[in-house]
């Protein structure tokens, strides 16, 4: 079974920059197909992609957020890591992420944690 936890600040300053880390376990991020995404949903919105790391190491940005967005990974620990440059209150979202088997199907997430951009 796959499992994916994020981490990271709960708050983050206007202007400053947002950074989360998803841990996981179960499987590796360098299995052959799989991509790993980041997901937000901003209160009363809808889920928006933000981006994703692949099995081989490509990543592709959801081009809205393109400019203040960069994703990693640490294949040694099994993680990989969202940073949000520039952040503004609207990036206040419950931040997810999650397992793409490589056909834009999402089939394992993790449970999501809460930023605030305030002051």
């Amino acid at each position: 079974q796959v499992q994916l936890q994020e981490s990271g600040p709960g708050l983050v300053k206007p202007s400053q920059t947002l950074s989360l880390t998803c841990t996981v376990s179960g499987g590796s991020i360098t299995t052959n197909t799989y991509h790993w995404a980041w997901i937000r949903q901003p209160p009363g919105k809808g889920l928006e992609w933000m981006g994703a790391i692949a099995y081989s190491g490509r990543i592709n940005y959801n081009p809205s957020l393109k400019s203040r967005t960069s994703i990693s990974r640490d294949t040694s620990k099994n993680q990989f890591t969202l940073q949000l440059s520039s952040v503004t209150p609207e990036d206040t979202a419950v931040y997810y992420c999650a397992r793409d088997t490589g056909s834009f199907y999402l089939d394992y997430w993790g449970q999501g944690t809460q930023v605030t951009v305030s002051s």
